[in-house]
């Protein structure tokens, strides 16, 4: 009875608080400071049209890259789970000749879509993260329709890692020339005049870096994927 009460009273005076602080803001007036700012001067200053892609790899880039940094420990530890010391595909299952075909025809215009998702991330919905997550999806599919088919694990794990350092080597460049992590020194240097805004090369850093996630995003959930269907052989 105690415990509910410290807790009634707790509510109470958090409830009051935040009343006070809402009380204290004049009702109908424009707060959204920070974002009248990126919406005047994200196309000047980064080159893309699309704002919620400059605000995610650009203003807050940092947090894009911890964001990616997260994934691959969550691949690390997924294959952490599930290491043995033998694992293998162990599916008895082979899909039917309509489910195989349909895939084999499928797969490469899923892994394509995929690529045009996050090369095209500055222009249109979209960007690095469902960029690789369709490009794993094409893997996913190879996995249902045959038993016996593995991603060539070593080579993705090489691309998994040279696509992070390329990302952060992105960002030294931007320290090196502007003077702090994330410049974006290809829309400052060769940002092709305010005129190119709309097309393929504009953006500044943009499509270089959700080319990077996508490549990295694509690999370690593939990884993710092949881990979690490998099961332990016994000797």
């Amino acid at each position: 009875m105690l415990k509910r009460s410290l807790a009634v009273i707790m509510l109470l005076i958090i409830g009051y608080w935040l009343a006070q602080g809402l009380s204290g803001i004049p009702f109908g007036q424009d707060k959204m400071l920070v974002g009248k700012y990126y919406l005047d001067n994200v196309i000047r200053q980064t080159g893309a049209i699309n704002a919620v892609t400059a605000v995610v790899v650009n203003y807050r880039g940092f947090d894009t890259l911890g964001e990616v940094t997260v994934l691959f420990i969550a691949s690390t530890g997924v294959g952490a789970l599930l290491w043995a010391k033998r694992r293998e595909r162990t599916a008895k299952t082979e899909g039917s000749i309509v489910l195989k075909t349909g895939i084999r025809l499928l797969t490469p215009f899923v892994i394509l879509f995929g690529a045009y998702i996050f090369i095209h991330g500055h222009l249109t919905p979209g960007g690095g993260f469902p960029g690789g997550a369709t490009i794993a999806t094409a893997f996913l599919l190879l996995y249902m329709a045959y038993t016996m088919y593995e991603i060539p694990r070593r080579a993705f794990e090489n691309t998994e890692g040279v696509a992070g350092m390329s990302y952060v080597i992105v960002a030294l460049i931007g320290l090196a020339i502007g003077g702090y992590f994330l410049f974006d020194w290809i829309w400052q240097t060769w940002h092709f005049g305010v005129n190119n805004v709309g097309r393929i090369l504009s953006g500044g850093f943009i499509p270089v870096i959700y080319t990077i996630i996508g490549i990295k995003v694509g690999t370690e959930l593939s990884g993710i994927i092949d881990n979690m269907l490998r099961e332990e052989v016994r000797e």
